[in-house]
C-alpha cells in the first residue's frame, strides 16, 4: 500500500490529518513510527513557506511522500496577529495552547467587539525528489472571551463560528472534517494526492 507521512510531531494535527485522509487508500505514517526526530525550523515568511520547508525536510529524510501544513488565526483588529506566529504566540517560555488563548484576549482588550478573525491552513506535499505542491483553505469567524467547548486544541475554543452557533472546539468531528480551515486544505489537495499516488 502507498504510504504518506503526516510531517508534524502535534498530536491534535496528526489526529485531524487521519480522520480527513481516511477515504483515501494509502496507509498514513507518523515520524514517531518510524522513529524520525526532525525539527524544522519555521523561518519563512508565509504559511506557504514554512509547510514546503517542513514536508521536504520530511520527504527528504523518510524517502516518502510528506505532507505538512502550517497554519494560524488571523484577527481583524490586530491587523491580522497572531498569523504565522500563532504557535509561538506568547512571551511565556514553554508557553501551552491556554498561555496563548489569555495572551491573545489580553491584545485584544479595549478593541471594539465583534473581533473577526479566520483560521488559514496551508498544505504542501512533498516528493522525496524535491517535487512540491500546495493547497489552501480558510474558516471564518469570531474572538469570544469565554472558552467553550473541548473537542479541538490551540484558539479552538475561542474561536466562535456565528453561523453555526458553536466555537471550533464544539464542532463534532463530523462537522470538523467539512468547515475547519485544515478539512478544507484537505479536501482542496486531494486530487493532488490522487495523482501523486495514482490513486
Amino acid at each position: 500500500m502507498n504510504k504518506l507521512l503526516i510531517a508534524t510531531n502535534n498530536h491534535g494535527k496528526i489526529k485531524e490529518f487521519q480522520e480527513l485522509l481516511k477515504a483515501l487508500n494509502l496507509q498514513l505514517v507518523t515520524p514517531a513510527e518510524i522513529n524520525l526526530k526532525l525539527d524544522v525550523t519555521e523561518d519563512g515568511k508565509t504559511y506557504a513557506e514554512n509547510a514546503a520547508k517542513k514536508a521536504l525536510a520530511f520527504a527528504q529524510a523518510s524517502q516518502m511522500i510528506s505532507l505538512a501544513d502550517d497554519s494560524g488565526i488571523e484577527v481583524e483588529a490586530l491587523n491580522g496577529a497572531p498569523g504565522l506566529y500563532s504557535a509561538r504566540y506568547s512571551p511565556k517560555p514553554n508557553a501551552t495552547d491556554q498561555d496563548r488563548r489569555e495572551y491573545l484576549l489580553q491584545n485584544l482588550k479595549g478593541k471594539p467587539q465583534p473581533w473577526k478573525a479566520r483560521f488559514h491552513a496551508t498544505i504542501a506535499l512533498a516528493k522525496p525528489s524535491g517535487e512540491i505542491e500546495m493547497s489552501a483553505g480558510n474558516c471564518y469567524g469570531e474572538i469570544i472571551t469565554q472558552e467553550r467547548g473541548a473537542q479541538g486544541f490551540g484558539y479552538d475554543p475561542i474561536f466562535f463560528m456565528p453561523e453555526y452557533g458553536v466555537t471550533a472546539a464544539e464542532l463534532t468531528m463530523e462537522q470538523k472534517n467539512r468547515l475547519s480551515h485544515r478539512a478544507l486544505a484537505v479536501i482542496n489537495a486531494m486530487p493532488i494526492l490522487k495523482r501523486m499516488f495514482g490513486l
